[in-house]
Parts: structure tokens; C-alpha cells; sequence
């Protein structure tokens, strides 16, 4: 069998890797506590309940000796994993720059130096010749701080800034309002915020939501104005509804500020006069299964998108104030076999982005004119509409890239009917597209559904033997699609003979709103059974060794990689799962835990007897068992808000208990990082670094 090609660096470290392999250290073992869970259909034991408790020093302890295991075992890739590094590194334009927007006067835009770690953000005025003004710093933002992860919101009259930004990784906001006539600071600061601000039309008040701080469930939403405390700040909204979780918009014309209360599977709209807002207005009732949202132009007209009597959504207007679904009038109708992504509205035509057959094109619609598509050749692609924030213009920006081709921003003149190149990604290491190949085919599901599966591999070192080694990725959860976008760290895979496949498993939404419907709630299993589906076709097709595969998923995706294990280990050489969500019926059974209630017609209301037994067949770790697993390589941040820390902690003793092989099983805990990891560019690329020199330790180790 031909042997996959490594770099040199690898090919002369792997008698190292293969004899550190027969002196590996002893893992750490987590004490079995007994403790009962009173459960809503009967007892239920769980000897690690205690990781939970966060306070313990034991649970430190056990944490920082995982750590130390990791360290040790993968000490003998350490120069791996700086070349690793310093490849990706080197792939990333160190000085580079967004795509200037226009807003008004002003030309938005934000910038790296080099070696920053986040970015700068900026504005010029009138002309991209003009001098640079700089917004705001986050490597100034960043100093005295282990993380940081913050965003901005300019003011309608672009003289004020709102720095929203979070040094924790808990996903609790701070809000600071800059000046930007003077450079200061204001005395106004809002704490612990979440889902994001926006400002009223006359610059003077913002408008933001508050969350429960167990449950992290936006429930509020206040107005703050500029000079006042933000213990004076008036309540404008509050959402009683347990299963809800708001966060705030304003519309196209800023005429409106609007209020999306939602979960998984419904939503409400509450809407208020953008620049005096009082008081919301419920726009639609709540009704199971019906999603929609809002925008406004102008007059007294809403376009509503929305999956009412649409699977695959449609757009519609109504008069304010709504007189009910069964007056709304259809601009763009329901279709079965295109899904409406999104709607870009502009002062003299409008911008549909859709998908059909998991491709996505886009659509100029103007008055009394043939409707313009703006189509793409690549057989897997990622295709989005831009930020547009500019309404009276003739032009648009849309993006486009692949698996193997670079991201490129365009300009599209909807009246000239021109395109045009506004930025092409740079690597500034060197790329060659040509030496690199892409397919996109459909694969038969155990139950007869086809399902989309995007695969590359560097065409000098792919041989359809089954030779290859292979890394396919998934997630197929709160209908988000699995986009074929361009990610320059896969490129360090390629060139070591990998073949990448990219899975769009049922529970995202690439093939329309069934295909969602399709992979939640009792038909979540539907998920998991496509991506073990998808990994064997590679296999039985010769893409990939069937000893060479990795599997790889994060959040959502980490219980698909907690549930394959269980169901499929022999499929891979090794699983890769990122702050993976594995607790499932413990956690939705808590209404404390963060983000639990209103993800219940995600997963399930475990209640109801019959979604408790289906989440407990499948949950990864209540279905830990007693055999053989493969490599593992597990990641979590101690400050994750969204699957807290001790899901995986949990998940990895019971594994380490149980398995009956001598794999891998490694756990990653960032002591200061949230559910994104480690904050800025360079920081993340070593976790990257880690998790691909894993996978090449793996395939050499015996």
C-alpha cells in the first residue's frame, strides 16, 4: 500500500514519535464520586457529577493534569507543531485589510499591523485617499487581558463609537461609547450585555439586551442615554417566555428598531420608533413552526421573510400595523426546490440570495426589468451577499470562494450591469489553485437520501488507491450549512497528501427547510447516520485508507463526533471534537445551565418521555461503552458559556474508565478561553497546529 508523503521534518521525527509511543505517561484518572441524578424518568448515576463544580481545587487540579498529560504525550511534536505554525502563519497576509464599506460620508474598514493580534478599525472620509482615522485599537483593547473578542457599532451621525467587548470568553459584553470628534472616552459603560446594541436614528440613546446571568437567555431590553447612568436605564422589553432569547436590529431605513425573540423552530417581532423608541409592538403572535423577520424602507410597509406556508421561505409585505399572515402579499413566492437565504434591499431593486441543490446563486430583482443571476462554475462553492449598509446606491459587494480557491470580494453595478474584482485574498507564502482539485458528489444515505459531500486533495500526491490519509469535517445542527469556503490552514493538510471532505449532513440547511426539519428533534439520528455514510463512501471508494481517516467537529459538531464514536469507531483513526456539546440529556434537563430552554425544540423537551428515551440513545455520554475507540484528541475552554467545561471533562474520565485500547485520548483545556478558543490570529493557529500534528502522530505511532 503506497504510504501517503510527509514532509521531511515528519519522516525524520517519526522513529522518535514511535518510540516515545512505548514510554508514554500514565493519563490522570478522575475520582468516581457517587451521585445520583433525580431525572424526569427515574434515577440516574453519574460518578463525575463533581467536575462541575468549578471552585473545587480538585477540579483545577484534574484540569491542569490533563493538560500536563498532553504536554507530555505530545511533547515529541513540538517541532511539528512550530512548522505546522509557521506555515499557516505564513499563509496569512500580516498587514492586510478588509474590504472598505460606505456609509454615509465615510469608508469603513479594518486593518491588521504586523504581529497584531486583532484588528484595527478605521474610517476615512469622503475618499479612500483621505487621511486614516483610526476607531478603535484591539490590540490596545487587548493589553492587560488574556482574551478579548469585541466588535463596534458607529453611530448614525458617525460621531460616536460603542466598543462591545468581552475579556473573559463568557460571552458577557461590556459597552464603552468613544467620541470620535475628540478621541475620549465617554463615562457611560453598560455591563454584562448580550446579542449586541444598536443606536437610535438620532445618535443620542442605544439600545441593548440584558441577560439572565445563569441562563444567559436575553430576556431584556433597555435603553441607555448618552450622559445618564446605566442603572437609570429605562426597560423597553421584557420576554417572559423562558424559551425565547432576543436580540435587537434596526431596519434598512433606521426608521424602526426591531426586537427578534426567538428559538430554534419560532420566533416573535417586536418593532418601536428607531429614533424615540417607548415602547415594542408585537408584530405576529407566536406560532410553532413559523419563523419570520422584519425590514422596512420606507412608508408604511414591512417585508417579512418568513416559512410560513413556505419551507424554503419566501418574502412578503404587510401595512404597519399588521392585520395578519393571511394579509401578507407575496414579492418573492414560496418555491420547493430554492431556498431564500437572505434579501438585500436597496432604494431601486433588491438582492435575493439562494440555494438550490445546495448551491447558492444571486438574483438582481428591479422594477419592470428581467431579473439578473449572478451564477458560479466551481462544482462546491461559498457564495454571500457582502455588507451593504449603503441603501441609495446602484452597486452591491458579494463574496465567493471554494475549497480551493482564495476568497474574492466583487462588485456588482445592478444599473450598468457590470462586475467588478474589489479584493482578492493574498497568501503570501506562494498558492498554486492548479496543483489542487475539487469535487462535489452526492452520496446515498442509508435511508436512500443523497447527501452533498465537497472534497480536495493536492492532484501530484492524490492517488484513488485508498492510500491517502483523509480528514472529513460535520456539523448539521440549528440549520446552519456547511459552507465550501476557502481556509488556508487546510492547505498545510493537502500538501501531506490529505484528502479534505467537507460533509452537508442533514440538520443544516444546504438542500432547503426539510433538510433541517430532517436532522432535529427525532430525526436528529439522521445526522450522525449521514456522516458515518459519508466517511465510509470515502473509503469504500477509494478516496481514503480505511486505517487514515480523522474525523473532526466542534459545539454542535462535537456531539456529532461524540455520537459516530459510539456508533462507528471503527471507521476512524482518529476523532478530533471541539467544545463538544456530549451531556445531552444532564444538560437539557437543567434550566440553569446556559442556553438550555429554548434549544429544547433543537434537541428535545426532556419531559416528554418519548424526546427523553431518543436524546438518551444517541447522547455520547450516556452511551460510553466498554470497547475499543480510536484516537481522540478533545478541546473545551474553562470559561465556555455555551457547553461548559465540564461536559467534556465529564465525557473524557468516562471514556478513559471504560475504553478498552490503547489509543490516544487527550484533553485540551484553554484555562482562559471561552467556546471560540483562544482569542487572536496567531493564538488559534496553535491550536491548529496541535490538532494537525495529532493526526500525523496518530498515523505513525503504532
Amino acid at each position: 500500500m503506497k504510504k501517503y508523503i510527509l514532509t521531511a521534518l515528519v519522516m525524520a521525527a517519526s522513529a522518535g514519535f514511535r518510540a516515545e509511543a512505548q514510554s508514554q505517561p500514565a493519563p490522570p484518572k478522575a475520582e468516581r464520586i457517587p451521585y445520583a441524578i433525580q431525572g424526569s424518568f427515574g434515577e440516574r448515576q453519574d460518578p463525575y457529577y463533581w467536575l462541575k463544580e468549578r471552585e473545587n481545587p480538585k477540579v483545577i487540579d484534574y484540569l491542569n493534569a490533563e493538560n500536563a498529560y498532553l504536554q507530555q504525550v505530545m511533547a515529541p511534536t513540538e517541532g511539528l507543531q512550530e512548522q505546522l505554525f509557521q506555515e499557516i502563519v505564513g499563509r496569512i497576509k500580516e498587514d492586510d485589510s478588509s474590504v472598505p464599506y460606505k456609509k454615509g460620508d465615510y469608508y469603513y474598514y479594518s486593518r491588521y499591523e504586523k504581529g497584531g493580534e486583532y484588528p484595527i478599525h478605521c474610517r476615512k472620509k469622503g475618499s479612500l485617499d483621505a487621511k486614516e482615522e483610526v476607531i478603535v485599537d484591539g490590540n490596545e483593547l487587548a493589553k492587560g487581558h488574556d482574551y478579548l473578542s469585541f466588535y463596534t457599532e458607529v453611530s448614525p451621525d458617525h460621531s460616536k463609537v460603542c466598543v462591545i467587548l468581552d475579556v473573559a470568553g463568557r460571552n458577557f459584553y461590556d459597552i464603552r461609547i468613544k467620541d470620535l470628534t475628540t478621541g475620549k472616552w465617554l463615562k457611560d459603560e453598560i455591563q454584562d450585555t448580550r446579542n449586541g446594541c444598536v443606536w437610535t436614528k438620532d445618535s443620542k440613546a442605544v439600545l441593548y439586551g440584558v441577560p439572565d446571568k445563569e441562563t444567559l437567555r436575553v430576556y431584556q431590553v433597555k435603553k441607555h442615554v448618552l450622559g445618564s447612568s446605566a442603572d437609570a436605564d429605562a426597560l423597553l422589553l421584557q420576554e417572559d417566555d423562558a424559551t425565547l432569547d432576543i436580540f435587537v436590529y434596526h431596519s434598512r431605513s433606521e426608521d424602526y428598531i426591531f426586537a427578534y425573540s426567538g428559538r430554534t423552530d419560532a420566533n416573535v417581532v417586536y418593532y418601536t420608533d428607531g429614533t424615540n423608541p417607548e415602547k415594542f409592538t408585537l408584530f405576529e403572535p407566536l406560532e410553532p413552526n413559523v419563523d419570520y423577520s422584519l425590514d422596512h424602507t420606507a412608508g408604511n410597509i414591512f417585508f417579512i421573510r418568513t416559512n410560513y406556508k413556505a419551507k424554503n421561505y419566501r418574502l412578503c409585505s404587510a401595512e404597519v400595523p399588521n392585520k395578519g399572515k393571511d394579509h401578507w402579499n407575496d414579492v418573492i413566492e414560496a418555491r420547493d426546490q430554492v431556498f431564500l437565504n437572505q434579501v438585500q434591499h436597496f432604494q431601486y431593486f433588491m438582492v435575493a440570495e439562494e440555494t438550490q441543490n445546495g448551491l447558492t446563486t444571486i438574483r438582481i430583482i428591479a422594477r419592470d426589468q428581467k431579473d439578473d443571476i449572478i451564477q458560479f462554475a466551481e462544482p462546491g462553492y461559498y457564495a454571500t451577499l457582502g455588507y451593504n449598509p449603503e441603501y441609495r446606491t446602484n452597486a452591491f459587494q458579494y463574496n465567493y470562494s471554494s475549497l480551493i480557491t482564495p476568497f474574492t470580494t466583487f462588485e456588482y453595478d445592478a444599473r450598468a450591469k457590470t462586475t467588478k474584482t474589489i479584493k482578492e485574498q493574498e497568501i503570501p507564502s506562494g498558492y498554486k489553485k492548479s496543483l489542487y482539485a475539487s469535487e462535489r458528489v452526492m452520496v446515498q444515505a442509508r435511508d436512500g437520501k443523497m447527501i452533498p459531500l465537497t472534497i480536495a486533495y493536492r492532484t501530484d500526491m492524490f492517488r484513488k488507491d485508498g492510500s491517502n490519509p483523509g480528514f472529513i469535517y460535520g456539523y448539521g445542527s440549528y440549520g446552519y450549512s456547511n459552507e465550501d469556503y476557502f481556509d488556508s490552514r487546510i492547505v498545510s493538510l493537502l500538501d501531506r497528501g490529505f484528502v479534505y471532505a467537507n460533509t452537508h449532513i442533514r440538520g443544516g440547511q444546504e438542500m432547503g427547510g426539510e433538510w433541517y426539519e430532517d436532522g432535529k428533534m427525532l430525526n436528529k439520528k439522521n445526522s450522525f447516520y449521514d456522516f458515518i455514510d459519508c466517511s465510509i463512501w470515502l473509503q469504500k471508494n477509494n478516496y481514503v485508507s480505511t486505517e487514515k481517516l480523522f474525523a473532526n467537529g466542534g459545539s454542535a459538531g462535537g456531539l456529532l463526533m461524540g455520537a459516530v464514536l459510539n456508533m462507528a469507531p471503527e471507521v476512524y483513526r482518529g476523532v478530533i471534537a471541539d467544545v463538544p456539546f456530549v451531556d445531552v440529556i444532564t444538560t437539557m434537563e437543567d434550566e440553569t445551565i446556559p442556553l438550555t430552554t429554548f434549544e429544547w425544540l433543537e434537541w428535545g423537551n426532556p419531559k416528554i418521555k418519548e424526546q427523553y428515551d431518543y436524546m438518551m440513545s444517541y447522547s455520547p455520554y450516556d452511551n460510553v461503552q466498554a470497547k475499543p475507540y480510536p484516537n481522540i484528541l478533545v478541546t473545551t475552554g474553562l470559561n465556555d458559556s455555551q457547553v461548559q467545561y465540564f461536559e467534556p471533562a465529564k465525557w473524557v474520565a468516562k471514556l478513559r474508565h471504560m475504553k478498552t485500547d490503547n489509543n490516544l485520548l487527550l484533553f485540551k483545556i484553554n484555562m482562559e478561553a471561552g467556546h471560540g478558543g483562544k482569542s487572536g490570529r496567531y493564538e488559534s493557529v496553535r491550536e491548529t497546529a496541535l490538532m494537525y500534528a495529532f493526526m500525523l502522530y496518530c498515523l505513525e505511532k503504532k
